[in-house]
């Protein structure tokens, strides 16, 4: 077992220091990231004997598995996806993602099986509570992917070999499952890919683990 983490923004890493020194849990990151959550005050315990350093681009074996850390643009101190390769099924997880650059959108297009941010939905986010300077953080090129940019990279980049698509890291504020699937699907559907057909669909919860899903 192991834990990698994509970025250091605390939501991501306040647990990291338990996993590792309690359960004994390697923890991999990036040399910046671990520098978070070195110089982080809102984790209690800091990672010593199971504190792992990753290289961007560099494949680390654990086992059967072969996982890549990708970069993405994002606003923390350094922000990674995740491709795990086994066999010869392709896992590819991309969350906290401002915009898809030539890096990240090599490994999605590769992906048999996705887990890609649809964070907000563009019109509630802009007729939302949220303070201005937040709304430009969200909606900025490294803040967050709205329902419409994840639907239209998925239609205009779509391959029969991707198998499952997982839509993550939803607001509880800006968007709503339903609203993200549609997107999605509508847009898929503009150009005649069927949902159900030629890929799965499905929407994470927020605030759950999700069911257990059996990747052929």
């Amino acid at each position: 077992m192991a834990a990698f983490i994509t970025h250091d923004h605390i939501d991501h890493i306040k647990s990291a220091g338990r996993l590792g020194e309690k359960y004994g849990i390697p923890v991999y990151a990036t040399q910046r990231v671990h520098a978070g959550l070195e110089n982080s005050k809102r984790i209690g315990e800091k990672l010593n004997l199971y504190r792992r350093i990753i290289e961007k681009e560099e494949p680390v074996c654990i086992r059967d598995f072969k996982i890549t850390a990708f970069e993405v643009p994002h606003d923390a101190s350094d922000c990674v996806g995740y491709s795990v390769d086994y066999k010869h099924q392709k896992w590819v997880l991309a969350t906290d993602v401002g915009h898809i650059n030539d890096t990240a959108g090599g490994y999605i297009r590769r992906a048999n099986h996705l887990v890609i941010e649809a964070n907000y939905d563009r019109e509630m986010l802009h007729c939302g509570n949220y303070p201005e300077y937040l709304k430009q953080r969200i909606a900025g090129g490294n803040g967050h992917l709205c329902n419409s940019e994840t639907a239209g990279f998925l239609a205009a980049n779509f391959d029969l070999h991707l198998k499952n698509i997982w839509l993550c890291h939803l607001s509880q504020e800006n968007n709503h499952p339903d609203l993200a699937y549609k997107t999605v699907e509508m847009a898929m559907g503009a150009y005649g890919i069927r949902i159900g057909k030629d890929v799965n669909l499905n929407v994470l919860k927020r605030s759950m683990p999700s069911e257990m899903f059996l990747l052929e």
